[in-house]
């Protein structure tokens, strides 16, 4: 262990990539701490669906060695670097699914430090001095202040955690794609995901649409906050909504039978914005299209990736002046394989949660 770094953490760590799930209780070294650097004793971790795909290696290759999942994190402050400003030993926060960027490219300087060509996310990475980068699964993490977000009193840290992926990866596209009152949402999938672009696009005031494949999660999306439920098993369901929604966000690895993106693409008004956070596996891209599709209404294909620090405050603020709750299932973090072969089955209603119950390194 480097002598620069006087501590060990321990986590949850797949140490076999043949058994994705099976994963074993181990110390690690984190990275080298910076002036910049906050140190968080973790209190709770969201499970999210890329922790399953990083493990069971649906988005490639994991790196060698131990791989500590979970990127949904929630803790105390231990220790801030010297040159930290606003955050202090003891402080409540979360960090998501980056803990560093160079700060120094365009992307850094104008705040979109989730975009750094060289960010560093909280899983199967590599930080600056070597280390590899270890999740929440685990007693402590360190993250650069930027990728540090203080958690208001009035939302409890169980309800935070799955906020910093889970809710930030829809709050970010729905903030920069102008969601608000007069607006037109619809969310496709309502699953981890898709529950908080629900609750995030009523709390900003717009009319929301849930589309979901059959009627078992109709009465959860209207307790949610959608204002309609759209069944997609029904045949040409878009018709009806043809030429209408401002916004789309797709949370789904993939259509049903009888869906296909143009047809999602037709319920867009003029200049509408279709936004997929859904990452299905490398090998399962999204279909091509014809330009002409997107002429009919001027739409644009996007996509989003994480949020920035600006972001995380805003939604946290959100949450905590529209009470935003979202939908949990608690487990200790001694459960993680529970909750990980939950998600790959599609189990949880809606996110799953780890509470720490891992003894501190002595």
């Amino acid at each position: 262990m480097s002598s620069m770094n006087e501590i060990e953490f321990k986590g949850y760590a797949m140490t076999d990539p043949s058994a994705w799930s099976d994963l074993k209780l181990v110390s690690f070294e984190p990275k080298t701490f910076g002036p910049e650097d906050v140190e968080l004793a973790i209190t709770h971790c969201g499970v999210c669906g890329s922790d399953v795909h990083v493990l069971s290696q649906s988005w490639g290759a994991a790196r060698d060695g131990h791989t500590i999942a979970g990127h949904e994190i929630v803790g105390k402050v231990t220790r801030v670097g010297a040159l930290v400003k606003g955050l202090r030993p003891g402080d409540r926060v979360g960090v998501g699914g980056g803990v560093s960027s160079c700060g120094e490219c365009r992307a850094c300087k104008e705040g979109h430090e989730n975009y750094c060509p060289q960010i560093v996310l909280a899983l199967n990475a590599n930080h600056v001095d070597g280390l590899p980068s270890q999740g929440g699964f685990s007693t402590g993490i360190r993250a650069h202040e930027r990728f540090v977000f203080p958690i208001p009193e009035k939302i409890e840290s169980r309800h935070a955690a799955s906020m910093m992926c889970g809710g930030l990866t829809v709050f970010h596209p729905l903030r920069v794609n102008g969601c608000g009152p007069g607006k037109k949402v619809g969310v496709i999938g309502v699953g981890g995901v898709g529950h908080y672009a629900i609750l995030f696009a009523k709390a900003m005031g717009a009319e929301v649409y849930a589309f979901t494949r059959g009627t078992a999660k109709a009465d959860d999306a209207k307790r949610m906050g959608a204002d309609y439920v759209i069944d997609t098993n029904v045949e040409a369901f878009w018709k009806a909504h043809e030429f209408s929604l401002d916004i789309i966000i797709s949370t789904v690895d993939h259509f049903g039978p009888g869906t296909s993106l143009p047809s999602i693409l037709s319920m867009l008004y003029v200049q509408g914005r279709y936004i997929t956070v859904g990452l299905p596996p490398i090998d399962d891209p999204l279909p091509s299209i014809h330009p002409a599709i997107l002429a009919r209404n001027a739409a644009s294909i996007g996509s989003s990736f994480l949020g920035t620090k600006a972001d995380a405050i805003a939604m946290l603020e959100l949450a905590a002046e529209k009470n935003v709750v979202p939908w949990i299932q608690e487990l200790p973090m001694s459960q993680v394989k529970d909750a990980l072969e939950g998600i790959k089955s599609g189990q949880p209603r809606y996110r799953y949660v780890l509470t720490q119950d891992i003894a501190p390194v002595a």
